[in-house]
């Protein structure tokens, strides 16, 4: 297991019953060897496997209080906690073909189909929700797991259809649906252990050391979200990479199906970014320059689609392999092409050096760098999560000529 850092908040495996829920504190498991090492049943009294545990029954609409699990390993369904914004993306219990949506196990697409709804009801249809604890497995191994964050299901600027979409994915030729939800971290950095035990006596939930935020999201569905926005812009070469053997085989197949013809990435490459700034419009590629460069230019929209503003920007896409770092060479090019724009995209299947980033934060230029690792993220958030379907989707949104 991962040693944490000195100065993180840890609690002992035999300290847990009487613990408060601190976020990002490490929550230590047991060394039996069995389910009985599990450190979230005895936080929370509910089950010690899968990713939805209660104390309740969804079916029955009797839920005290949830737990969502994630290991983060599953790549097919990528869980997902942006820390800076406070959202945290999860995905059903429907993971294979042969059930119904709703007819899991666990029943957990039940609950979220019910807490999403009530959601938008009045208060009191609210106050039904139960509270929901965010917890995820804190290294490869053992079974220490960290506390996250209390969640509300929703958030401040998401529509009801993203907040909660039933999704189709296909495993051996057959389709079925799962659900991706979407919940809100609240802004509370501990949650006392006698309102976990007030929520588990089943008794008011608004009661009990209730965290002011649960409230003020009950009584009038008002979002507090925990913004933390992150202090650390310079990425290692590691971090800028897929740190898994399927994403870099991913990575490897786009970079291979563009072998030879590096300039047509670039149409590859608007459309990842289309699928990271969905507000994107017309985009424009131009030919290729005498430096061997190839540029897109685009807008961007911005507000209400009743008064929407459109920004330029300029695009340049680089297809590296992971011994060809993007240099200051490359991002010079894309500074100088942006006089006239608003801002600047480089999308790049390997990774930028050091002082690229220091410059480009430092000087303050308005230029996004999205790495390899961003790109397998964006296509794996977007479905496209086996070496199999990137190259489907290769072949047919960049045909080969």
């Amino acid at each position: 297991m991962t040693i944490p850092a000195a100065s993180e908040p840890q609690v002992a495996f035999a300290d847990l019953e009487t613990a408060d829920l601190v976020v990002d504190a490490l929550y230590a498991g047991g060394t039996s060897g069995n389910t009985r090492d599990d450190p979230i049943s005895k936080l929370v009294k509910v089950g010690n496997q899968g990713g939805f545990r209660y104390s309740g029954s969804p079916t029955k609409e009797t839920v005290k209080l949830a737990v969502l699990y994630t290991s983060g390993s599953d790549v097919d369904w990528p869980d997902h906690l942006d820390v800076e914004t406070g959202t945290f993306t999860y995905y059903g219990d429907n993971k294979k073909p042969g059930q119904g949506l709703h007819n899991t196990p666990r029943a957990g697409n039940v609950l979220l189909r019910d807490v999403f709804a009530a959601s938008h009801g009045t208060a009191d249809d609210r106050a039904s929700v139960p509270p929901f604890l965010l917890f995820e497995k804190a290294g490869s191994s053992g079974r220490a797991v960290r506390f996250r964050g209390l969640l509300a299901p929703g958030g401040p600027t998401l529509t009801s259809d993203d907040e909660l979409a039933a999704i189709w994915r296909t495993t051996s030729g057959l389709r079925f649906q799962n659900y991706r939800s979407h919940f809100t971290v609240l802004d509370c950095d501990r949650i006392p252990r006698s309102w976990i035990q007030h929520l588990l006596d089943g008794a008011d939930p608004l009661g009990g050391e209730c965290p002011d935020v649960w409230r003020t999201w009950v009584e009038g569905r008002v979002y507090r979200p925990l913004l933390a926005p992150t202090t650390t812009v310079i990425r290692s070469k590691a971090e800028q990479l897929p740190d898994d053997v399927l994403g870099v085989a991913m990575l490897d197949e786009i970079r291979e199906y563009f072998r030879g013809r590096e300039h047509d990435f670039e149409a590859c490459a608007v459309a990842i970014w289309r699928l990271i700034a969905r507000n994107t419009g017309p985009v424009d590629l131009t030919r290729p320059s005498r430096d061997g460069g190839r540029d897109a230019v685009g807008r961007y929209g911005l507000g209400p689609a009743s008064s929407r503003i459109s920004v330029d920007f300029a695009l340049e896409a680089k297809c590296y392999g992971v011994g060809n770092s993007v240099g200051v060479r490359e991002v010079s090019r894309l500074i100088s092409r942006i006089r006239h724009r608003n801002f600047g995209v480089l999308v790049t299947t390997s990774y930028f050096q050091k002082q690229v980033q220091e410059e480009v934060h430092e000087d303050g230029h308005p230029i996004v760098l999205i790495a390899g690792r961003d790109v397998i993220d964006a296509l794996r958030h977007n479905g496209r999560t086996t070496v199999g379907t990137v190259l489907q989707w290769l072949e047919q949104s960049f045909p080969k000529v």
